[in-house]
């Protein structure tokens, strides 16, 4: 009597798993952090910046934004490997999405910083407050304030767009969940605990969001 291919699920599958969940935290703080940062920089650069050097940065957050995730991904780890630099595909995944991260966080934050009043700018330079102290105690504090909701969502977003990963072949969560469905036949199972797992990653970060706004809003 010949033996199935299939294997049900077991409490084995649970250290499986639980690799997955770590990697997808693993890449999506990473992304998330330098994603803000670079973000954070080049919307700064954009808001005081001239006409010309905006179509320049405007020009390349463009085709990150544009350009499916998933295309970008592939395209970069093929394309080192053909150079004769493979790269891990964590660190391949770690670029490519802390890039498109940076690039819809740099429009949260230039957003944030134009939305200061010209007037508080011009009053302040009246006070005899220099450029950059204006910047750093009048600009920066209001803008990140007003962006906070948006970053939030653009995290999230990530934390999400994570799976896509995958077709590097980092071993993420959807990625791990698709091999256990395939060798176990329990997509249902599977996928219903797949999307508990994103809930449990992603509702501390929306409840502690939250927390924040009230406590900016004091």
């Amino acid at each position: 009597m010949g033996s199935s291919l299939f294997t049900p699920l077991s409490l084995n599958d649970a250290g499986f798993i639980l690799t997955g969940v770590l990697n997808t935290v693993y890449i999506s703080v990473v992304a998330i952090s330098v994603g803000s940062v670079l973000g954070l920089i080049v919307g700064f650069i954009r808001s005081i910046s001239k006409n010309y050097i905006n179509f320049i940065f405007g020009a390349f957050l463009d085709i990150l934004r544009t350009v499916p995730l998933i295309i970008q991904l592939i395209l970069f780890s093929t394309y080192v490997g053909v150079l004769g630099y493979p790269l891990d595909p964590f660190v391949s995944g770690s670029i490519i999405l802390s890039l498109y991260t940076m690039a819809f966080m740099s429009e949260v934050f230039r957003g944030g910083f134009d939305s200061v009043p010209n007037s508080m700018r011009i009053a302040s330079r009246s006070l005899g407050i220099g450029y950059w102290q204006t910047i750093r105690y009048i600009v920066f504090p209001i803008g990140i304030r007003t962006v906070f909701p948006s970053w939030l969502g653009v995290a999230l977003s990530v934390i999400k767009d994570s799976a896509l990963v995958s077709v590097i072949g980092y071993m993420e969560l959807l990625r791990t969940s698709e091999l256990l469905i395939t060798r176990s036949q329990q997509p249902l199972e599977i996928l219903i605990g797949v999307g508990i797992f994103y809930f449990i990653i992603s509702y501390p970060l929306s409840l502690s969001g939250r927390h924040i706004e009230r406590k900016m809003a004091i």
